[in-house]
């Protein structure tokens, strides 16, 4: 059986953080605001594939309650969602992400976050597909007020 899902994310940029996109640090004068380490693309990953396995979301699993997730490192958190999909029988097809920021420039980025997430996840770069937009300066990331991400996951019984 082949199931798809959809996850969206965002975070508003705040000084003194990291920018971390896809498991990759990205040199900007801002990072994201979040519990954990806000990346953003990481989250809309992992709700794709909770989602299309219909197994909740990131909020669910990984609450922002729990001191134990305080700065927590994405891809932690990611092979932790992959071994769930993998306990209830599903292996991924594949993922296609697209995160939206007016700044910085990521695509000198792409690769290494493609590279990132498949390692993480346990399968191939082929896989994998992140790009990147913005929005010609409309709504809160045309503002430089935070970057979004939305992704798509296939995942198929084993």
């Amino acid at each position: 059986m082949i199931r798809i899902g959809h996850g969206y994310d965002v975070h508003r940029f705040a000084e003194n953080r990291r920018l971390v996109l896809g498991g990759v640090e990205i040199p900007y004068a801002y990072g994201l605001l979040g519990h954990s380490d806000a990346d953003v693309l990481t989250h809309a990953v992992m709700d794709a594939l909770l989602g299309a396995a219909a197994l909740g979301d990131i909020g669910q699993h990984f609450p922002d309650t729990d001191d134990l997730y305080k700065g927590a490192d994405s891809m932690l958190l990611l092979r932790e969602v992959c071994r769930i999909l993998s306990e209830h029988g599903y292996r991924i097809g594949n993922l296609d992400a697209t995160v939206i920021a007016q700044q910085p420039k990521l695509k000198d980025y792409i690769f290494n976050m493609r590279e990132t997430i498949a390692h993480n996840c346990g399968i191939d770069l082929s896989q994998v597909s992140v790009k990147a937009t913005t929005e010609e300066k409309l709504g809160f990331t045309g503002r430089l007020e935070g970057i979004s991400a939305h992704a798509v996951a296939l995942i198929e019984t084993k």
